[in-house]
């Protein structure tokens, strides 16, 4: 098969499994083997805590492996840091992170990667808040080396896929307790999602949705039904509805996006129109009379944990950041060192730098600057 036939079957593969979780597994699968990696998952991480939940992954971590990395070693993967500075949709690699000389000494790679055979790891962020973040990530097997750029571009065919398939999964109830942990960790993203029928009828709206249509800046209820507030965008909407109804190979698996009026407040909005055409989507249509699946969210700023802050004003490296979080919740340089998994050596130079870069002369400073950028008010998304 050709690379685009491979790619449009594991698009709707993705969007099956988001209707379908018992599917992820398997799409998760389908997408390691496409992009080139040894295996593949979907897990949320906790930004202050470090703490891991694995919604779904392909079965080559065996549970061990996998138990071992919940309960120790996610505090210790030296790629979390910069996980979370990456922007939504960002592809990231071990090298992006920290210099690899340095992760091969980590405790992290000595005592979890390296005895699977593992080299390496490309990630992204799916959806995150300030507080915690949804991921998907592939590692790579010392057979296939470290991540290329042959990877990284079929990476960037998949991940939109990717993350608008969780985001449908967010309409869809999610049946298992892992599922409900991961679907926890989207509560706070500001997407509202629908599923419409063929003459745009709203079948079901998240709370998101509900609160765009409330507003009416952007989207609106008439009638029940789903409508742009800009008669070009509506006119462009209905017809895609329409078109999903009816099988249209304009829209295909991988859907399309819809610019939308501007919000009074200068925000821009975008709707990825997703249409219900094959698979486990086909069932779920006849199950809800619907025909596709509307995401509409903001288009760019999102407001940034204190950590993510911190780390744009003092033009942190992922690597000083890691540092300055450790210093601030572990202690001085030996159990910092230790907690990490990396030598002294490596966090008092690291530790040098963020005196200069912050202009503090102390630990203690540096923990009143993680004070000053925290806010005693919970951060939300409208």
């Amino acid at each position: 098969m050709q690379e685009s036939e491979v790619l449009a079957t594991l698009i709707g593969d993705i969007y099956d499994a988001a209707l379908d979780t018992a599917l992820w597994c398997s799409a998760l699968g389908k997408t390691r083997e496409f992009v080139g990696g040894y295996a593949a998952a979907l897990y949320a991480k906790n930004t202050l805590s470090k703490t891991c939940d694995v919604a779904y992954e392909d079965g080559r971590i065996g549970p061990y492996y996998t138990r071992l990395y919940l309960e120790k070693y996610a505090r210790l993967d030296p790629s979390t840091t910069g996980q979370f500075l990456a922007e939504i949709g960002e592809l990231i690699n071990t090298e992006n992170l920290i210099a690899y000389d340095e992760f091969l000494e980590t405790r992290f790679y000595k005592e979890w990667m390296q005895p699977q055979g593992l080299v390496d790891l490309a990630s992204t962020v799916l959806d995150k808040s300030p507080t915690a973040a949804a991921m998907f990530v592939v590692v790579r097997h010392e057979r296939d080396g470290l991540v290329d750029d042959e990877m990284r571009r079929r990476l960037r065919l998949v991940v939109p896929h990717l993350r608008r398939g969780v985001l449908v999964g967010r309409v869809i109830d999610l049946k298992t307790a892992a599922a409900s942990r991961f679907a926890d960790t989207l509560d706070g993203i500001s997407a509202g999602m629908f599923l419409v029928a063929a003459n745009g009828a709203i079948v079901h709206a998240n709370a998101s949705g509900n609160a765009l249509l409330a507003s009416g800046d952007v989207l609106r209820a008439v009638n029940g039904r789903l409508i742009a507030s800009d008669s070009e965008a509506d006119q462009a909407l209905q017809e895609v509805f329409a078109a999903a109804a009816n099988g249209d190979p304009a829209v295909g698996v991988r859907g399309i996006a819809q610019s939308l009026a501007a919000h009074p407040d200068g925000e821009r909005y975008v709707a990825h129109v997703m249409p219900l055409t094959s698979g486990a989507r086909r069932q779920a249509g006849k199950h809800y009379a619907a025909v596709a699946v509307v995401i509409a969210h903001k288009v760019g700023f999102q407001m940034p944990s204190a950590p993510e802050a911190i780390a744009k004003f003092y033009k942190l490296t992922p690597s000083e950041l890691r540092i300055l979080l450790a210093i601030v919740q572990v202690g001085g340089v030996p159990e910092t060192a230790e907690a990490l998994g990396v030598a002294e050596s490596t966090v008092k130079t690291h530790l040098r730098r963020l005196f200069d870069k912050t202009g503090s002369n102390r630990q203690a400073d540096l923990v009143k600057l993680i004070a000053g950028f925290s806010s005693p008010l919970s951060q939300s998304h409208p």
